[in-house]
């Protein structure tokens, strides 16, 4: 066996062994909190259309809460949503930032709207759809001392074209990784934190000029050696347009850039490996090779699809399974896409987002122009 054949095998066994590692720790007790004095934040752009399935869904928890939704101060349907529901919704009106993301701006202008009773936070994206879970489910662990920050991730649901679908199969990557304390970084479209934890990171003081929120805080909390928790059954789905699907996943990887060299490095290095490996398998290693690598993907796809079922809805799992026919069928282009959008993302320190464009530099917004 030559060495490049044996290196071959170790890393497809070692992806297949991931992807089977998230699955055997997949909580089979999911146990719930509802405690008194939860918060839910939720940023929403001006264009924002009230989130009928958003604000259904979140009404469905079973864990009780008071929805803070900040906005710029021009957004119609956060406006009707707090005129009609009043007794459970609030509006912060935050204005426009001139140095910092439009999200974290607001986002900022909600914590210092917190008031004397809110002992949880937990911070959502407009995109989602959770389930009637979610806010339990991250509450749990803050509630029974065993996490500082708690986070679930994002499963995205590609609408029908191979695009969506691949970008979709590349974000599986990520969202199927063995998760550990000490290699967790939150995404800020499920997460959770203790009021005490805020005040001990002096959570304003971190978001201040950032445009990355769940990178600003997952970083402050590394720094702060807090304990980090994934909770591997809360993979939330999050609809994916085919139109602008490969920009989203550049986008993602330069926030990560932006913010720290290092991780991306490393993320870099192991998408690389596997990716030059395949052009290897392809061009060099023969049909053992390519047998090998077929072998891994399959089983990885089989193994994603296992989590997915479990996790989510039927009509969800239909949509996230589309991505896994790019798994199974070419895994050589799902390694080469994710590949070339971190390569991608270290061109430039533009991000557009949200109706402006930023410069980043060390994670803090250098200018931002409003985009025309």
């Amino acid at each position: 066996m030559s060495f490049a054949f044996a290196l071959w095998l170790l890393l497809q066994g070692l992806s297949l062994a991931g992807v089977l590692n998230y699955w055997r720790h997949l909580p089979v007790d999911r146990q719930e909190e509802a405690p008194e004095g939860v918060v839910v934040l939720l940023s929403v752009r001006d264009d924002w259309d009230g989130g009928a399935e958003l604000i259904a869904r979140l009404k469905a928890q079973a864990a009780r809460f008071r929805l803070v939704i900040a906005t710029s101060g021009n957004c119609p349907a956060a406006e009707a949503l707090a005129a009609r529901e009043g007794d459970w919704v609030q509006i912060v009106r935050a204005g426009v930032a001139v140095d910092e993301g439009q999200k974290v701006h607001k986002l900022r202008a909600a914590l210092r709207a917190l008031r004397e009773g809110d002992r949880y936070l937990v911070f959502v994206d407009a995109d989602i759809l959770p389930p009637a879970r979610l806010v339990g489910r991250l509450l749990f662990p803050l509630v029974r001392g065993k996490a500082d920050i708690v986070t679930g991730y994002r499963l995205l649901l590609p609408e029908v074209g191979a695009v969506a679908a691949l970008v979709g199969a590349v974000e599986m990557q990520l969202a199927t990784l063995p998760r550990t304390a000490s290699a967790t970084m939150p995404w800020g479209g499920a997460m959770a934190l203790t009021r005490e934890t805020a005040e001990r990171l002096d959570l304003d003081a971190a978001l201040a000029g950032r445009l990355s929120d769940d990178m600003a805080i997952g970083l402050a909390g590394w720094r702060a050696k807090l304990r980090l928790r994934p909770v591997r059954d809360l993979l939330v789905a999050s609809p994916l347009e085919g139109r602008g699907a490969l920009g989203f996943g550049v986008r993602q990887y330069r926030h990560i850039v932006t913010n720290s060299l290092g991780m991306w490095l490393i993320a870099c290095a192991v998408v690389g490996g596997q990716a030059l490996g395949w052009v290897w398998a392809l061009g060099w290693g023969g049909g053992s090779a390519v047998a090998v690598g077929y072998a891994a993907a399959v089983g990885r796809a089989l193994v994603r699809r296992r989590i997915i079922m479990g996790v989510v809805e039927p009509r969800q799992a239909r949509a996230a399974r589309r991505s896994l026919w790019w798994d199974a069928l070419a895994p050589f282009a799902v390694c080469w896409a994710h590949w070339g959008m971190q390569l991608a993302a270290v061109c430039s320190s533009r991000i557009r987002w949200g109706g402006f464009d930023y410069w980043v530099k060390g994670g803090k917004v250098v200018r931002m122009e409003r985009v025309r």
